[in-house]
């Protein structure tokens, strides 16, 4: 079997950019819950989906904010995107997902849980992690766990993260904490770029052996003298940016491999979910469960 676990904070933000405004019988603006069924709906049976959960950011603040005044917020976000995301859960629910609303931890954090997890499993040929979002490369492992863009129809195993990034997936964290993260509100330290980022990691490993002395380099970097104080100074922040940068694998999710079989659309909720969106077609789009 192979798994797809989805960023369904990902996929809701693309629909709403994607969609034109759609009201419901309640007057609420439901545009981007209809992309995002139709979307969902439509690829799962044209990609032969059979197991899948989706992880959403229920809330977008999570415990790195305790850890970071300046780590992403909910700030900022449309009101009417906002207000749909309870209404996307509801979605994938109705379309007989396992759906983790994540509150204290991170929907990336449950993704990286469950791929640790499936991959494990002897039965699963292929963990897909639905998704282009940069963080979740550092979950890649060779050609087992692997980073799927559903839209572009693009793969990244571990030759991929490396080919794009210039550093293994392990070394994720340390080049967002040097070149920053400005989706997570992480800064990055002064000075580094993408190009020496993914030098200095390719050859030292993590921050935190890369020499303070840039005469240990052993290599010639543009402006090194000033990358190096610019790290001697901001080292501690830079730590701080790795520790955010960093996904959990320890998320307390109950379900296993088995529990992700798609067995069909749950007929009240489905039915629930048309009432709402004002769209009686829903019902026909997919197969419900018997």
């Amino acid at each position: 079997m192979q798994i797809h676990l989805l960023d369904g904070t990902y996929e809701l933000f693309r629909a709403f950019y994607a969609a034109p405004s759609s009201r419901g019988p309640d007057g609420a603006e439901v545009g981007a819950a209809r992309v995002l069924f139709r979307s969902l709906a439509g690829w799962f049976q044209a990609a032969g989906v059979t197991h899948a959960a989706v992880a959403f950011d229920t809330v977008i603040e999570s415990f790195r904010n305790r850890l970071f005044d300046g780590y992403k917020t909910g700030d900022g976000i449309d009101p009417h995107l906002f207000a749909q995301f309870p209404l996307a859960e509801r979605v994938t629910r109705a379309l007989g997902v396992v759906t983790w609303s994540m509150i204290e931890f991170e929907a990336d954090d449950a993704l990286a849980t469950f791929a640790l997890r499936a991959a494990n499993d002897e039965r699963v040929e292929r963990v897909n992690i639905v998704t282009p979002d940069k963080d979740l490369a550092q979950c890649v492992r060779g050609t087992r766990i692997v980073g799927l863009d559903r839209h572009r129809k693009l793969v990244l195993d571990d030759e991929g993260v490396k080919a794009k990034f210039g550093v293994p997936p392990a070394a994720i964290p340390d080049y967002l904490a040097l070149v920053g993260d400005t989706a997570d509100g992480i800064p990055g330290v002064p000075r580094w770029g993408a190009k020496s980022a993914a030098a200095l990691l390719a050859r030292f490993g993590d921050l935190t052996r890369i020499p303070l002395d840039p005469a240990a380099w052993g290599m010639n970097v543009r402006g090194a003298d000033a990358l190096a104080q610019s790290l001697r100074e901001h080292l501690d922040a830079a730590l701080l940016y790795r520790e955010l940068a960093t996904l959990r694998f320890d998320v307390p999710l109950p379900e296993t491999t088995d529990d992700l079989l798609l067995r069909g659309a749950d007929r009240p909720l489905l039915e629930a979910l048309a009432a709402e969106l004002g769209d009686p077609s829903v019902l026909e789009r997919v197969r419900v469960r018997s």
